[in-house]
C-alpha cells in the first residue's frame, strides 16, 4: 500500500517513525459528463481568468482570497514555516475510553504502518499499552493544509488511526426529534424486543453492495446490445393504520425470512390486524353469546332424551308396544337424530322399541305381547330347521 503521509507518532519522550496508509478504499462506479446528442467528453479546463488560456498543473499555486477580493499568494515554503509541532508528528494528547468519542465525530480511517526496523520497538510498545489499558489515544496532526484531530486504536496487530471532527463541527440535534406527544406501550416494546431478537446479529463479511452490483450488469448489458435486465416489481403494500400491526407482520415475516415458524395469535388479533393493515377496514370482536348459539348440540342432549323418554315408557307400561314407538318417534331427540340420517334414526327407533318390549315384558299385563314374541321366535325356529335340513 502505497503512504500519503510521512512523519512520527510522539508518545511522550518516544518518538515512532511512521507512514499514513489509507485504510479503506472506494469502490463506487464514478460516470462521465457527456453531450447527449453526439456522446462526446465534456471537460472541465482551468482557464487563467486574466490570459483567457487553458494552464497546466504545474502553473497553478495557492492563493487566499481577502475580503475586499484581493488574492494574497500562498506558497508551499510559506506553510512548510508553520510554528506547528504537528506539521509532521501526530501528537498524542491523552488516553480515554473508547466510549468517550462520540460515533458522530469520526471521519477517515487511516493504517499507521512501522517506517522501518527503528520502529518496531516502539511501535509494539505503544500497540501493547493500548490493549492492556483499554483506551483509545487523541492525538493532533496536520494533514492537507489543516490541523485535525484523531483518535489511534488497535487494530489486528497494527494501530489504526480515525480522523476526528473537531466539536465545534459536529451539530447539535436541535430540531430533528419530533416535538409530537408520544405514549409508547409496553406492549409495542415487547413487540419492538421480538423483532430484534428475531432479526438477530449479521456477520458484515456476508453484506455487499448491491447497487453497485446492479449498475454493473446495467452497464454490461448496454456494452453488449442487449437490454437492460428491469427491476423487480415491489410488492404493494397497504396503508398501516396500526403501529401494533406493522411490528407483528414484521416479527412474522423475519421469521419466515430464517425458516422459523411465526407463533400462532391466541385471540386472532394477527388476523385482525392484517385486514386493517391491508384495507383499512374496522374490525369488531365477535360476541361469545353468537359462539354459543351457533354451538352443535353434544351427545350429552341425547342422552338425556333417551333417559327422559325411558322413564316415560316404565311409567306407562300398560300401553302397547306400538304406541310407545309412537311415543319414541315423537320426541326431540327423536327428531335431531332423523335430521342427520334415515339409518341412525332406524337404529334408534328399533333400539327403543327392543327396550320397550323387554319393560312389557316383564309385567304380568303384557302376556299377549310376551305370547307373540314367543309365537314369532318358535316361528323363526322352525323356518330355520328345514333349512339346515335341506342343506
Amino acid at each position: 500500500m502505497r503512504s500519503i503521509w510521512n512523519g512520527a507518532i510522539s508518545f511522550g519522550l518516544v518518538s515512532i517513525p511512521i507512514k499514513l496508509v489509507n485504510a479503506t478504499e472506494s469502490h463506487s462506479i464514478s460516470f462521465r459528463q457527456i453531450h447527449t446528442e453526439d456522446g462526446g467528453r465534456i471537460r472541465y479546463r482551468k482557464v487563467c481568468e486574466l490570459e483567457d488560456r487553458e494552464v497546466s498543473s504545474a502553473e497553478i499555486g495557492k492563493g487566499y482570497e481577502d475580503a475586499d477580493g484581493t488574492i494574497i499568494p500562498i506558497t508551499e515554503e510559506d506553510l512548510s514555516h508553520l510554528p506547528l509541532p504537528t506539521a509532521r508528528t501526530i501528537e498524542i494528547v491523552a488516553f480515554v475510553p473508547a466510549d468517550r468519542i462520540d460515533p458522530l465525530q469520526m471521519d477517515a480511517a487511516y493504517y499507521l504502518q512501522a517506517g522501518g526496523a527503528p520502529a518496531a520497538k516502539p511501535y509494539t510498545l505503544l500497540r501493547e499499552a493500548l490493549k492492556r489499558s483499554h483506551k483509545v489515544a487523541i492525538a493532533k496532526y496536520a494533514l492537507r493544509g489543516r490541523e485535525r484531530l484523531g483518535m489511534l486504536r488497535v487494530v489486528g496487530e497494527a494501530i489504526a488511526m480515525h480522523g476526528l471532527l473537531w466539536p465545534d463541527e459536529v451539530r447539535a440535534p436541535d430540531g430533528v426529534a419530533p416535538d409530537t406527544s408520544v405514549t409508547v406501550r409496553d406492549k409495542e416494546l415487547d413487540l419492538a424486543d421480538a423483532l430484534m431478537d428475531t432479526l438477530g446479529e449479521v456477520d458484515l463479511e456476508d453484506l455487499h453492495d448491491e447497487y453497485r452490483e446492479a449498475v454493473e450488469e446495467v452497464v454490461a448489458a448496454k456494452a453488449a446490445g442487449e437490454t437492460p435486465p428491469e427491476a423487480p416489481a415491489a410488492p404493494s403494500s397497504g396503508k398501516v393504520l396500526d403501529l401494533m400491526a406493522a411490528l407483528e407482520k414484521s416479527v412474522r415475516a423475519a421469521k419466515e425470512s430464517r425458516g422459523e415458524e411465526p407463533e400462532k395469535a391466541s385471540s386472532g388479533t394477527e388476523e385482525e390486524s392484517d385486514q386493517e393493515t391491508e384495507s383499512g377496514a374496522e374490525v369488531r370482536h365477535l360476541s361469545q353469546r353468537r359462539s354459543a348459539r351457533t354451538a352443535p348440540k353434544g351427545t350429552g342432549g341425547k342422552k338425556s332424551t333417551s333417559t327422559a323418554t325411558a322413564k316415560k315408557t316404565a311409567a306407562a307400561p300398560r300401553k302397547s308396544t306400538a304406541k310407545t314407538a309412537k311415543t319414541a318417534k315423537s320426541t326431540p331427540a327423536k327428531k335431531a337424530t332423523a335430521s342427520k340420517s334415515t339409518a341412525e334414526a332406524k337404529t334408534a327407533a328399533a333400539t327403543k322399541t327392543t327396550a320397550a318390549s323387554k319393560t312389557t315384558a316383564k309385567k304380568s299385563t303384557a302376556k299377549k305381547t310376551t305370547a307373540k314374541g314367543a309365537t314369532a321366535k318358535k316361528t323363526a325356529t322352525k323356518k330355520a330347521t328345514p333349512r339346515k335340513r335341506t342343506a
